[in-house]
């Protein structure tokens, strides 16, 4: 598992990045490049990295489900995802 911090730091970003996305819309339709420089750094979206929502993991990430391979296989084995079973033939 992740540290808490590393994880918090995480939210934080995600908080960030969606309280300057308007404004960041709005500065690039603009032009603004001045103003986008102005903007925090963790306002970027791109210093986001997809982590697992259970353990914050972040290699082995699923877009699809939110969660590492690991907690994905070990979900899917105990049925707690519909509609995936193990492959068989």
């Amino acid at each position: 598992m992740a540290k808490e911090s590393i994880k918090a730091r995480q939210r934080k970003r995600e908080k960030m990045v969606a309280k300057y996305a308007a404004k960041r819309a709005a500065l690039l339709e603009a032009g603004d490049y001045e103003g986008l420089q102005k903007l925090p750094k963790n306002a970027s979206p791109v210093r986001l990295h997809n982590r697992c929502q259970l353990t914050g993991r972040p290699k082995g990430y699923m877009r699809q489900f939110g969660v590492s391979r690991i907690n994905f296989r070990e979900m899917a084995l105990a049925g707690l995802i519909p509609g995936v079973k193990k492959a068989s033939w």
